[in-house]
């Protein structure tokens, strides 16, 4: 049996994933790709789907992206203690992970504060092509690890996807840090999931794969949103070769232009947000949930779409 999907330029040939990536060697307990699209929303009118986001947000999730800037702040600026324990104070309830993205103006807080709540950190430095915020970020990163505030160590974000650095430059930097910091930290790098299987050489020199997750970007329908992350997580599997894979981003907007087959709304954001957690409880896939906040900074850099990824909105408010 061939079970393929086609919609318009979106085209899933599940069999062909499965012969491609060698399902049976992946070490997970279980993961169906032949038939899972998620929860039959169709019974649920808008206010039992806002019912079901509400009850699965309270029963908590593994982790959650947390979001830095106010409306009016952007990267670059510096962040107060007391803007982040805020913020912090909002989550905590829902998670047991936070993922900081920065070591530097600011960012330094948030695995410090996480720690104090009781919750573990991802902790991540930000690379990019100027090199010396990147030696601050290392530097920042070596300094919150040895201080004990550090779960996981990332050294980078979709550095390669942005071409910000050459492998041998991000390979270095990943050297530096797993000589410098305790070696108890797991230390990887972070990137969309299938830069693992196309850079053997980073994915080698990761303790766990740190994978960006997002069907939304790949112009999915959110009818099969859940099926494509769930193959996109395959993929980092056979990648890995045994490792450990974290999915660090995923999401759906909930305002903006659609990208091809995926619509922005509010109404597919709970769906996205239900199905992804729903999977990370049954399965036992540790999610960090992009985003906390709505940031109205990123409406420039990806599009209209680009401040409303939160599960609160800018002014700290639950959306749904």
């Amino acid at each position: 049996m061939e079970l393929k999907i086609e919609m318009g330029k979106f085209n899933l040939d599940l069999h062909n994933i499965l012969r491609k990536f060698n399902w049976k060697s992946f070490p997970v307990k279980s993961i169906d790709l032949s038939h899972d699209s998620g929860v039959d929303f169709s019974k649920y009118s808008t206010e039992e789907l806002k019912k079901l986001w509400r009850k699965t947000l309270k029963s908590g999730m593994h982790g959650l992206c947390f979001s830095l800037y106010e409306d009016g702040q952007r990267p670059g600026d510096i962040i107060t203690e007391e803007q982040v324990r805020r913020r912090m104070e909002i989550i905590k309830p829902y998670t047991k992970w936070i993922r900081s993205f920065s070591c530097t103006d600011g960012n330094e807080f948030i695995p410090k504060i996480a720690h104090e709540y009781g919750l573990k950190t991802l902790v991540g430095a930000w690379l990019g092509d100027d090199p010396e915020i990147n030696e601050r970020e290392i530097e920042g990163l070596i300094q919150l690890a040895k201080d004990g505030y550090v779960d996981i160590a990332a050294v980078g974000n979709e550095v390669m996807y942005r071409k910000d650095l050459s492998e041998d430059e991000l390979l270095d930097f990943m050297k530096e840090v797993k000589e410098a910091i305790p070696s108890h930290i797991p230390v990887g790098y972070v990137d969309a999931y299938y830069e693992f299987s196309i850079r053997p050489r980073i994915t080698e020199a990761c303790d766990v794969i740190l994978a960006n997750c997002y069907p939304y970007w790949e112009g999915c329908p959110i009818e099969y949103s859940l099926l494509h992350m769930k193959q996109m997580f395959a993929q980092a599997l056979n990648a890995g070769n045994g490792k450990k894979v974290i999915i660090t981003e995923t999401g759906w907007p909930s305002h903006g232009t659609n990208l091809r087959g995926a619509f922005p709304s509010n109404e597919n954001a709970m769906k996205y947000f239900i199905n992804a957690q729903k999977w990370s409880q049954e399965d036992d896939i540790e999610i960090f949930y992009f985003s906390s906040f709505d940031e109205s900074w990123k409406v420039g850099p990806e599009g209209d779409v680009g401040a409303y990824w939160g599960l609160w909105d800018k002014d700290e408010k639950l959306k749904f």
